[in-house]
């Protein structure tokens, strides 16, 4: 029986025009597999590397990425991995090294498999002296990098050699794949500056310094923080501090992402008039932040 089945496919397959055949090679093909520790950087994996690579985000749009459980689910899913993307800087302090103790040697510090963001970039609000009084402060700087659209650019350079090195039979398509995701994203930059030109110089209070890379890049001045100090809960009297601080020269915008708690944006919208506004942060932020573009779309939209 198995040999008149084989018969009849070999002489299906015979008559079969060519062009018809499928393409089982390109369809089976393995996978590379990419885990972010946040939905920017599995966009970014997505852009350079296409249908060749599977991206796993670890944490959403709504959920602080300070501060993640170390889950089952993640731990598998690092086991797996064949490339590790995260911020870096501590952002993923708390949980990113439990997953580590768990991964293979290709993902670990040095290798080809491990890419910090933040190793690549020019980092904003490095501190002269660290200490716990301070709050929640990054030794190495402020980690939300990718809200400077030109620090897309950079570590999408480097993430295109690393997947080359993993996957070198499709090294020219990587290398092809971030040509054009550079190419499309320096010219979005072009229209978003032109676009944000207004923005200039215009105060601005956030919740938490998430925002500080997109402030910096568009030439918008901080001017205070909601929290006293970095991941503290923000307090009646330095809200009174802040409110008397900013009488005369008062804010243009206030903003937070969306996992941050709004009582306190809200109170001093209230007490000042200023606007309280929800930025989406990353991809997934809100339902207009689909990929990294609309992501910038949507943040100098809702800025104007």
């Amino acid at each position: 029986m198995n040999i008149l089945r084989f018969a009849v496919i070999t002489a299906f397959f015979a008559v079969l025009p060519f062009s018809h055949i499928p393409a089982f090679a390109a369809s089976d093909q393995e996978k590379v597999r990419v885990f972010a520790c946040e939905p920017e950087w599995a966009a970014l994996a997505q852009e350079v590397g296409g249908d060749k690579v599977e991206a796993f985000a670890a944490t959403l749009a709504t959920q602080n990425p300070h501060y993640i459980r170390a889950r089952p689910s993640l731990i598998s899913k690092v086991r797996k991995a064949d490339l590790l993307i995260c911020s870096g800087a501590s952002l993923e302090i708390g949980w990113l090294p439990v997953l580590l103790k768990k991964a293979s040697s290709d993902l670990q510090p040095g290798s080809v498999g491990y890419l910090m963001a933040s190793n690549l970039v020019t980092m904003l609000e490095v501190p002269v002296v660290v200490d716990r009084s301070m709050g929640d402060i990054h030794p190495e700087g402020n980690p939300h990098v990718h809200l400077n659209p030109y620090n897309l650019i950079i570590v999408g350079e480097v993430l295109a050699d690393r997947l080359s090195g993993i996957d070198p039979e499709n090294t020219s398509f990587y290398k092809d794949s971030y040509r054009d995701f550079s190419s499309r994203m320096q010219k979005a930059i072009s229209r978003w500056e032109s676009e944000a030109a207004e923005f200039k110089g215009k105060p601005v209070v956030v919740h938490h310094k998430s925002f500080s890379y997109l402030i910096n890049w568009l030439g918008m001045k901080g001017v205070g923080a909601l929290e006293p100090k970095p991941g503290i809960p923000p307090t009646t009297s330095h809200l009174k501090n802040l409110l008397q601080q900013l009488r005369n020269s008062p804010a243009d915008v206030i903003i937070r992402t969306p996992y941050d708690p709004d009582k306190a944006s809200k109170w001093f919208s209230e007490k000042t008039g200023t606007r309280a506004v929800v930025l989406p942060y990353t991809i997934g932020g809100d339902s207009q932040s689909g990929d990294l573009f609309a992501l910038f779309d949507r943040i100098i939209a809702l800025l104007k």
